[in-house]
């Protein structure tokens, strides 16, 4: 049994490489693979507002959801006279976080859903177009798949998610008011009372939920996708150390983690909305905030690519059979190559310009130094470059805005010499 290791060229699994179509009726269980058209939560938004495309329902529930969460905010605040004025310290139209949340963050969260799923599927049909999946491993990946989205329907998790959304301040505390030194928002009535005014009762029972929920829901889908490559990994995958991605053939699953860059981008408006109410309204600077904007990216980064390390096992042994073998291998050709070349079996006459034997000397060489490069971790540098600049993009109006002109004129001059 080879799982997890190198094919034999001319195995079932190279003839499946060399078929980069399959017929669509083999393709139907892959070609369905989807980790967001699924659950109860999914199939409710579907019956409240059918249209005729995926992308224009996900277009309708971004709307809907950011009309929900943040008109009646704005309303009520009117109503009570804490949108604007001195009322409270941070009347709503003047509330950064809760504006970059809910006009931003929200739909982005949403609208994320039809691009990173087409994605998703791509690579689970990546798979089989590759000759990864050989036509005797065809059954159990596609019996992986099925496994996965018949978790993703499940009812269980997604009422976790929701008792987790509305439980979450009582363990985290009042993580979106801000009371400290006499600072008061349109989310009470005024200074001297902690009591929650209208659009507060709204922001706590529905805005805020909603939001977390929505949050929940791609941390679950994050899950399910690593839990799709560990369960992959154990089949019998045509894995080749020498493949040029660096990875065995699997170099491929980066991608699945840099689509997630919106989602990145997504929690960088959030955190770029807080730093803008701590900057203006308790008194905070960037520079003592600096070190929460560098750990979000950082943690953004680490939490994407460590589902990655399930597979890790896998290229772990498939590079160290690939470095015994084909060490043994260069061994092999490079003594028979001394002995014709420089021992005393070279055959007279024969001359080594124009010879086949010294390209072939190359070729093994560079085949064993791609063996010996191979990573452990299926993570390329443009997504990591992709990850950090989703992370760190939001923060970069609040940098500007809070800097003086003048201190970034400076350091534009001093950079240019």
């Amino acid at each position: 049994m080879r799982s997890a290791t190198e094919g034999t060229i001319g195995q079932v699994g190279n003839k499946s490489a060399r078929s980069p179509l399959f017929p669509e009726t083999n393709l139907t269980v892959a070609g369905n693979f989807s980790l967001t058209r699924g659950g109860p939560f999914h199939h409710l938004l579907a019956l409240v507002g059918p249209a005729d495309s995926e992308r224009r329902q996900v277009l309708n529930r971004a709307l809907i959801a950011t009309f929900v969460c943040w008109v009646p905010l704005l309303v009520l605040t009117f109503a009570q006279g804490l949108a604007v004025g001195t009322k409270a310290t941070i009347p709503f139209l003047l509330d950064y976080a809760v504006h970059l949340r809910f006009l931003i963050a929200l739909p982005i969260l949403i609208l994320a859903e039809s691009s990173i799923d087409r994605r998703w599927s791509m690579l689970a049909l990546e798979f089989i177009r590759s000759g990864l999946v050989v036509e005797s491993e065809r059954a159990p990946y596609e019996a992986v798949i099925q496994r996965i989205m018949r978790l993703r329907d499940r009812v269980l998790p997604e009422l976790v998610m929701l008792a987790i959304a509305y439980l979450a301040p009582l363990f985290l505390g009042r993580t979106e008011f801000l009371f400290v030194n006499g600072i008061t928002s349109w989310h009470t009535l005024g200074a001297d009372t902690q009591e929650l005014s209208l659009a507060g009762w709204w922001f706590r029972v529905v805005s805020a939920p909603v939001f977390r929920f929505l949050l929940l829901r791609w941390i679950w889908r994050m899950f399910l996708w690593t839990l799709f490559i560990w369960r992959v990994s154990k089949i019998r995958l045509y894995l080749v150390a020498t493949h040029t991605d660096l990875a065995a053939g699997l170099g491929f699953l980066s991608e699945g983690q840099k689509a997630y860059s919106p989602i990145v981008f997504a929690g960088g408006t959030v955190i770029a909305g807080s730093v803008l109410n701590a900057i203006r309204y308790e008194g905070e600077t960037l520079g003592s905030l600096k070190f929460a904007m560098i750990a979000y990216g950082v943690l953004a980064i680490i939490v994407l690519v460590v589902p990655l390390l399930v597979v890790t096992p896998v290229l772990i042994g498939v590079k160290r059979k690939a470095l015994r073998e084909y060490g043994g291998l260069v061994t092999r050709h490079n003594q028979a190559f001394d002995q014709k070349w420089i021992g005393d079996k070279h055959v007279e006459g024969e001359k080594i310009l124009g010879n086949p034997d010294p390209s072939s000397l190359t070729d093994l060489g560079t085949s064993f130094d791609v063996v010996r490069r191979m990573g452990i971790v299926p993570v390329d540098k443009p997504t990591l470059v992709a990850l950090a600049l989703a992370a760190a993009l939001p923060m970069l109006p609040v940098v500007l805005l809070v800097t003086p002109a003048s201190t970034i004129v400076h350091a534009v001059l001093k950079m240019l010499g």
